[in-house]
Formats: C-alpha cells, structure tokens, sequence
C-alpha cells in the first residue's frame, strides 16, 4: 500500500478538506429529509451542523497521521459536546445513531468519488480510509450517546431532587394544615365546653331563683360571674384571632420605652392592689428610645401581666425591663404564683392550656397570644417556671426592629430561661 504517494491519503484528505463545505451541506439536507430524525425540523443550518466541522476535522487529521489514538481526546471532547447540544435540542438516542450514521455514510460516498476520479489510489487505501472512517464515527458516535445519557441521568436526578422537595414540602403543608384542623377542632371543643358550662350554670341560678326566691342575690352574683367570664373568652378570642389573621405589613415606629412602662405599672395597680399582691417594677435607666411595634409590644407586656396577676394569690408580680446587650433590650415578668410543673412546659404555649384548676378565670389563651406577637416582633420568649414556684417570662426584643427582615433578629420559639 501506498500511502505517501500523491494518489494516497493524503490526496484523499487535501480533497476532503476542500470539499468541507459540499460535504456538510450533502449531510444536512439528508438529515433534514430523513424520516427518523424528526427532531432535526427544529433545528436551524446552523444548530445542526455545530459539532460537525470540528469532527470532520478530527477525522482529517487521523487519516492524515493514520493514528487514531493520538486524537481520541480531541475527538471525544467534540463528540461529547455534540452529544449534550443533541440531547438538549430534543434529540433522542436513535435520532443521534442515526444522523452521525447518515455522516459516515456521507464520507464513505465521497471516498468511494475520490477513488473512482484517482487511478492511482489503491484499493488498499480506499478500503482502510473506510475502516477508520468507520471507527472513527463509531467512536463519535459512542462518546456522544454516553454524554447524551449521562445529560439523560442528570436531569432525572434533578428531577428526582425536585420532586423529592416537592412531596416534603407536601407532606409538612399535609401535617400543617392537619394541625391547622386539630387546632381548630381544639377551638370548637373548649368553646362549646365553656359554653355548655356557663349555660349550665345560668341554668342553675334560674332554677335557685325558682325553688328559692330568698336566694335571687345568690343566684344573680352567680349569674353576672358567668356573665364576666363568658366576656372574658369573647374578647380573648377574638383578640387571639386578630393576631392571627393580621397578614399586613408590620409597621413600626420610635417610642420612649419609660413611658411605655409607666404605663402598664399604672394599668396592673389596680389589679395588684385588689387582690393585697405586692408589685415591684425596675427600668434600666440606659433604656430610651426604642423602634417597633408599640401596640404589640404593649399587648405582650400586658397579657404576661395579665396572667401572672391571674395565678398569683398571695406574694409579688414584677415587672423589669432591661438592657440585654447590643442592639437588644428585654422584657421580663415574674409571680409567686401557682407555677407551671416540667410536663406542662412543653405545651404551655398552646391553645387553651391552662396551669391552674377552673377556679381561677381564664381561657388558655393568653401565652398563645403572647407567643405569637413575640414571633412577629422578631422577638427570643423564654420562661422559668416550677409547679408551686412561681413563673419568670422573658422576652428579648431588637432596639430597631427592622420589618424587611434583613437585621438579624433573635428566634422567636419559646425556650427555658
């Protein structure tokens, strides 16, 4: 055979090389005409003949050199990138096999050309130009289908990703919005409790008055406590269901904190007094300004009041408001009251849980409120309670609370002091 004579491969590679042009051209308009490559109709002249240059310059170089082992690198670079262009084009395997044959069947005509116009290229060259051609785009053609696949595989992992986020992020909306439902059968049962049982006892100072019309004073007193108490869940309730449904934009402003404490030791005096409890207040005298919700921060400070004033009955309520370190400031309540035992702490935070017997008035509500309106002041609720003992609440809040959420702010959650 021979190879280095003008008529041998290199002739034949000098012809290809010119022949670039007409030879792409032969090769797309088989592609675009072929049934099997249906995805080749959304491609443009240029989308599908993007790798092809570079290939056929690869296929060049190797009859040229009569190695293919010293372009397997370049070769597979090319076709690997082929191969990922074709699979996001749409392409899939069968349609890749089949254009990339369609080349190979395209060089094999223009060797067969070339051999027909030059007497003097062997027969052994035409023949081992056409087994490199072959292994050539064979080779092409494995590269590009690994690429394809692995494109394939990467997608279905992505998609797998996505999909495992999705059915986790169902399955916490799922368990929300049961919550949500237990939450709100919890609701319809202590209200329909509390209302059967302040019928009952309606029922039971019209029957007193009955029998024993001597006793109408009793019977009224009773009927006006329950009259209290059925305010008294009214207006929780709904105080509890506007913080819950408030979805507008919290809005904030500079107030003077001494003044914002003044104010609750003057509402809670009364309280305090009626029932003989001493009160003991404390402001830190580096408190001044601070920027936030004024309303809410008055509703926590007054409902944690509230309640340590409710299951107090002999000893002190405090009320302190400290400085907590920079850019923070803390509210804290404290009783001598009937305490929360360890097991209640977990859910003293709920709806209509209560730490004392029904003897003393309430709805359960005040800490859930207390614990919501901590949440949205960016505010860390802690508390210090033993059955007996009394209880310490605390809440840290930021001295400028920043609505857009980009300050950092401490959590919200309830946790131990």
């Amino acid at each position: 055979m021979s190879d280095t004579s003008a008529g041998g491969l290199d002739g034949l590679v000098a012809t290809l090389r010119a022949q670039q042009t007409t030879l792409t051209e032969r090769w797309m308009k088989l592609v675009f005409g072929d049934l099997d490559v249906e995805h080749s109709d959304q491609l443009t002249y240029r989308q599908l003949a993007d790798h092809l240059p570079s290939i056929f310059e690869e296929i060049c170089i190797v009859l040229e050199r009569r190695n293919l082992r010293e372009q397997e690198v370049a070769i597979e670079r090319n076709a690997r990138q082929h191969g990922q262009w074709r699979w996001q084009q749409g392409y899939r395997i069968d349609e890749l096999v089949r254009e990339l044959d369609l080349f190979r069947q395209v060089l094999h005509a223009a060797i067969g050309e070339y051999a027909h116009e030059h007497a003097d290229f062997e027969r052994a060259s035409e023949e081992h130009a056409r087994l490199m051609t072959d292994e050539i785009v064979s080779f092409v053609t494995l590269a590009s289908i690994r690429e394809a696949v692995s494109e394939r595989d990467r997608k279905i992992d992505e998609y797998t990703g996505m999909l495992e986020r999705a059915n986790h992020e169902l399955t916490l909306r799922q368990r929300l919005i049961g919550d949500l439902y237990e939450s709100r059968m919890q609701v319809t049962r202590r209200v329909s409790h509390d209302l059967r049982n302040f019928l009952n006892v309606f029922s039971t100072a019209l029957q007193l008055v009955g029998r024993s019309p001597a006793k109408k004073d009793t019977a009224l007193a009773l009927a006006n406590r329950q009259v209290a108490d059925m305010a008294l869940l009214v207006d929780e309730m709904v105080e509890y269901s506007k913080v819950l449904g408030d979805d507008s934009a919290l809005t904030v402003e500079p107030f003077e904190l001494p003044a914002l404490y003044d104010e609750l030791v003057q509402a809670s005096h009364g309280a305090t007094e009626a029932k003989g409890l001493k009160f003991s207040g404390h402001i830190d005298p580096a408190l001044g300004i601070v920027t936030s919700n004024r309303l809410k921060v008055k509703q926590v400070a007054y409902n944690l009041l509230s309640n340590a004033i409710k299951y107090t009955a002999s000893g002190e309520v405090g009320l302190s408001m400290l400085a907590a370190g920079e850019g923070l400031w803390k509210l804290r309540v404290s009783d001598t009251g009937v305490g929360i035992g360890v097991a209640d702490h977990e859910r003293v935070f709920e709806e209509f849980e209560r730490a004392a017997t029904d003897d003393i008035p309430g709805t359960g509500l005040g800490l859930a409120i207390v614990k919501e309106l901590s949440r949205a002041l960016k505010g860390e609720l802690r508390f210090q309670s033993y059955k007996g003992s009394g209880s310490v609440f605390e809440v840290t809040f930021p001295v400028t609370l920043a609505v857009d959420g980009e300050a950092n702010a401490p959590d919200a959650s309830p946790g131990a002091i």
